[in-house]
């Protein structure tokens, strides 16, 4: 089992894609996915790649965990159980906290943990026949490692109706619910819509996406502290040191010229 590849690594040009291999089973979790799934994290955000798109092969993005996994698991000692779920809590968390802009292309099925996954990108791109749910209840569990990411991305009463139903929807109602951020309607126009967002994502700044992911982070810790004195002198501290760079010059100098900044790339769709 631990020589089987279940996670792809392929660079696009400025573009990492991490792919998810385990499409017979519509790449459910294990303990394999999840290390593996990691390490290609990894690799993405310590390349030079300027977006990290995470997509899965088949007919699924991810049916979320391995019932037989979750099984297994649960049948170890408390000390082995909770060091496996912590695995998966860390491979999210690593995604989540990517400098580069991440985007989830969706198709299929995005179940439990696979919606989890999704919640912890940036931005993701639908088919409107995808499945979406937090199915966990049903089967006597509950979406607790993924939950500080869903949480984040839809808010804690959203989040808390979604679990507590369990309940199954469609690619427009994930949009209505903030899980998703673009819905087409065949895998054709699931890919275009992907290189368009790429597009708008690789004209911008680098460094400037890697602060504004950092920007919202730091003023919603800085908010729910209460501190608000603190928002202030660190969103002007934050702006002030942008307008002193160089990235700052370059691009403005770019703008007042009309000419493309020097960091603006085209995707690749193909490897």
């Amino acid at each position: 089992m631990s020589e089987e590849t279940l996670v792809a690594f392929e660079r696009r040009g400025p573009v990492a894609w991490v792919w998810l291999e385990r499409p017979e089973v519509h790449n459910a979790f294990n303990d394999v996915l999840v290390a593996q799934l990691e390490a290609a994290l990894g690799n993405a955000i310590e390349s030079d790649a300027r977006a990290i798109v995470l997509a899965g092969r088949g007919r699924s993005f991810s049916a979320g965990a391995d019932l037989n996994w979750m099984k297994s698991a649960g049948q170890t000692s408390d000390e082995e159980n909770v060091a496996d779920a912590a695995r998966l809590a860390s491979m999210l968390r690593r995604l989540a906290s990517a400098p580069q802009a991440t985007i989830a292309r969706v198709q299929g099925a995005a179940l439990g943990g696979g919606l989890g996954l999704v919640a912890a990108c940036d931005l993701a791109i639908t088919v409107e026949r995808a499945t979406f749910g937090f199915s966990e209840v049903k089967l006597g569990l509950i979406p607790a490692v993924i939950s500080p990411h869903v949480i984040r991305k839809i808010g804690p009463g959203r989040a808390q109706a979604l679990f507590v139903t369990g309940e199954r929807f469609k690619g427009q109602a994930a949009f209505r619910h903030g899980l998703v951020s673009e819905v087409v309607a065949t895998d054709a126009a699931l890919d275009e819509a992907l290189h368009e967002t790429l597009g708008q994502v690789l004209a911008n700044a680098p460094q400037a996406v890697t602060k504004a992911k950092q920007l919202v982070a730091e003023v919603t810790r800085l908010q729910a502290a209460g501190d608000l004195s603190a928002v202030d002198d660190y969103t002007s501290r934050a702006i002030a040191a942008c307008r002193a760079s160089e990235e700052a010059a370059c691009g403005i100098a770019a703008f007042l010229d009309k000419r493309a900044p020097s960091w603006k790339l085209a995707p690749e769709t193909e490897a």
